[in-house]
C-alpha cells in the first residue's frame, strides 16, 4: 500500500479552507453591494477551483505528479466554465427566485439570515466535496487503470453539462418560446441534463482518486454532491419552480428525471 503523506495533508487544510473563506466573504461584499445573493451560484466553481489550485500548489513534492496535473486540470476545466457560464448569464439579470423565496422569510437582516443560510452551508458542503480532490492530490500511488473510467466518465459529464447548458441557453433566447418547456436535444433524455452532468464529473473525480489510497475513503464526497443534485436543492427546487408552467407535467411524465434514458412513451388514453 502506498505511503500517505497525513501530516502534509492535514497542515493544508486551514490553508484550502481560509482559500475558500475569503472568496466567500469577498462574493458575500458583492452581493450585498448588488443586492443580489444570486451571485454565490457564479463563485461555486470558482470555488472549487481555488481549493484545488491550493492543494495543487502544497501537495508538490507529495503526491503524485501526473494525478496532481489530471486533478488540477479536470476541476479547473469543469469548475471555471460553470461559473462563467452563471456569470455571463446573470449579468444585468435579478435576484433568482430560489433566493427571492428564501429570504423572503428572513428574521431581522436579509444579509444576515444569507450569510447563515446560503454562504456557510454552501461553503460547508463545497469543501466536504473538494476533499475527493484534496486526498487525492497528496495520494502517492501513480495513476492506475481505475484512472481511465474516471476521465471517461468526467469527459461524459462535461459533455452533457456544456451541451445542456448551451441548448438551454438557445430556447430561452428565443421570444416565441417564452413560456414553454425545453423537450429536445438531451433535454429529451433527461429532465436535468446539466445536473447530471456536474454529479458525473464528480464521479469521475472520484474514480481518479480513489484511483490511489486513500481516495476510495473520500466517496462521501461525490456522493453528497450527487445527493444534493438530484434530491435536495438542484432537480427538486427545479421542477417546483417550473411546475406551474403549460406543458410541464407531461414532461415529467415523459422524460426520465436525472439518468439519461429514452423518452417514456405515454399510456394510450391518458388526457393531456
Amino acid at each position: 500500500m502506498p505511503h500517505f503523506p497525513l501530516d502534509a495533508f492535514l497542515s493544508s487544510l486551514p490553508w484550502t479552507a481560509g482559500g475558500l473563506a475569503v472568496l466567500l466573504a469577498g462574493t458575500f461584499a458583492l452581493a450585498v453591494r448588488q443586492n443580489r445573493h444570486s451571485v454565490m451560484d457564479a463563485a461555486w466553481g470558482l470555488g472549487f477551483v481555488l481549493v484545488t489550485a491550493i492543494s495543487w500548489l502544497l501537495s508538490a513534492g507529495e503526491g503524485d505528479d501526473g494525478r496532481r496535473l489530471l486533478l488540477l486540470v479536470l476541476v479547473a476545466v469543469w469548475g471555471l466554465r460553470l461559473s462563467v457560464h452563471i456569470g455571463l448569464r446573470a449579468l444585468g439579470g435579478h435576484e433568482d427566485p430560489r433566493y427571492v423565496d428564501l429570504l423572503a422569510s428572513a428574521p431581522g437582516s436579509r444579509n444576515a439570515y444569507a450569510l447563515r443560510r446560503v454562504y456557510l452551508p454552501q461553503g460547508l458542503v463545497l469543501f466536504f466535496v473538494s476533499l475527493t480532490v484534496q486526498v487525492g492530490m497528496f495520494s502517492t500511488g501513480s495513476l492506475g487503470w481505475v484512472a481511465v473510467p474516471g476521465v471517461l466518465l468526467w469527459l461524459l459529464g462535461a459533455v452533457f453539462e456544456t451541451v445542456g447548458d448551451r441548448q438551454l441557453a438557445q430556447f430561452k433566447a428565443d421570444p416565441a418560446r417564452r413560456g414553454t418547456v425545453l423537450s429536445t436535444g438531451l433535454w429529451r433524455y433527461t429532465r436535468h441534463p446539466n445536473y447530471f452532468g456536474d454529479a458525473a464529473v464528480w464521479a469521475g473525480l472520484f474514480l481518479v482518486a480513489a484511483d490511489s489510497w486513500p481516495g476510495v475513503l473520500t466517496v462521501l464526497s461525490p456522493a453528497l454532491m450527487i445527493w444534493t443534485l438530484a434530491g435536495k436543492t438542484g432537480k427538486p427546487l427545479t421542477e417546483k419552480a417550473m411546475s406551474g408552467r403549460p406543458g410541464y407535467q407531461e414532461y415529467i411524465e415523459s422524460t426520465p428525471g436525472f439518468l439519461p434514458l429514452p423518452p417514456q412513451r405515454r399510456a394510450p388514453g391518458r388526457r393531456r
